[in-house]
């Protein structure tokens, strides 16, 4: 059984597709958890902020 260059190059751009498929799975997979991070981070930012202004005491100081 003898190994000839055009079974290399097939062998090679398997490899190399197979790469690129998981390279570009990663990518999808990464950019849908940034998106949820970023939601997650405003909406703690947004009732955070809600529930501070509501139970927030103001106190008022006059000079006489």
């Amino acid at each position: 059984m003898t190994i000839t260059r055009q079974d290399i190059e097939a062998k090679a751009n398997e490899i190399v597709s197979a790469v690129n498929q998981t390279k570009e799975s990663a990518r999808d997979t990464a950019v849908a958890a940034g998106v949820v991070v970023a939601i997650l981070i405003l909406l703690a930012f947004v009732f955070g902020r809600r529930r501070g202004s509501r139970n927030k005491t103001l106190i008022e100081v006059y000079r006489v």
